[in-house]
């Protein structure tokens, strides 16, 4: 609570020396400032019976992450940027632990976990005042227009919720002696044939870009080799002061020489145009 409070000039300098110069002392003093709004968002989430300190651990994660990816340039709060990433990160650690078998990570998952029985006990308590009956079918339904998601993720999450986690080592039934849960898990890894397409979509995607890239010219692969093709893709700022332009000169720059590749790609053959629709 002794944290102090940024004004935006001052979260900004520190974003931007944490960014360009990766100023270590920068990265903590954002970090501390906005460690209130982590432990915050954590407290919300204490229902799902996780432990606090844990969750306090995982809005850190999530705050440290934000720090990393955040992008002064883009002209926003570095809290609402944050508030995303800490948010995620505290949800994906719930459901990881809702259960031994994982929950699922999708958006639409997501939204189901932590909004399913919000949603049904009001659309519940609406019927019941409308002196309405709804069969599970109905319910289930109303679910899935209201969340925005598909019937059958609203069945299938409905039966996560409300079961509990059985050993994989039981027997199915008392008729399949000695059969057990475990010997009917489909082997869902990477089989030869599938790896075999993989590498060859690769190396064809490769060679696209190849000769895509050669439709450019020096300056113009320059940029797009550092904005795109790094680990650590370089800012138009930096690329700017390295040419001798404007930050907005490069970001034109790349925009032009986005538009040859895809125009290469578009006119070598049908099959890449596929690939880009």
């Amino acid at each position: 609570m002794k944290a102090e409070l940024l004004d935006a000039d001052t979260e900004l300098k520190l974003a931007y020396a944490w960014r360009d110069q990766r100023d270590e002392q920068a990265l903590h003093r954002l970090i501390t400032a906005y460690m209130r709004l982590a432990v915050s968002m954590a407290s919300k989430f204490k229902r799902y019976g996780a432990p606090m300190n844990d969750l306090i651990q995982e809005a850190s994660l999530g705050l440290m992450k934000a720090a990393d990816k955040f992008d002064p340039d883009r002209g926003v709060r570095f809290s609402t940027y944050a508030v995303w990433w800490i948010k995620a990160s505290i949800q994906d650690h719930v459901m990881r632990n809702w259960s031994m078998v994982r929950t699922g990570s999708t958006s639409s998952q997501k939204s189901l976990f932590f909004n399913m029985r919000r949603v049904q006990a009001r659309i519940e308590r609406e019927a019941q005042v409308a002196g309405e009956t709804l069969d599970g079918h109905q319910l289930r339904q109303m679910i899935s227009t209201e969340i925005g998601v598909p019937m059958h993720d609203v069945e299938m999450m409905e039966g996560r919720l409300s079961g509990s986690d059985y050993s994989l080592n039981a027997t199915q039934s008392a008729e399949d002696e000695g059969r057990e849960w475990i010997d009917a898990l489909v082997d869902d890894s990477t089989q030869a044939a599938e790896k075999v397409e993989e590498s060859h979509d690769i190396t064809m995607l490769r060679n696209w870009l190849l000769g895509a890239m050669q439709a450019l010219n020096e300056r113009e692969q320059f940029i797009v080799r550092e904005r795109k093709l790094r680990e650590q893709p370089r800012t138009l700022e930096s690329l700017g002061e390295e040419l001798k332009l404007s930050k907005e000169r490069v970001r034109q720059l790349e925009a032009a020489a986005f538009g040859k590749m895809r125009k290469t790609l578009e006119t070598q053959s049908a099959e890449v145009h596929h690939f880009l629709v």
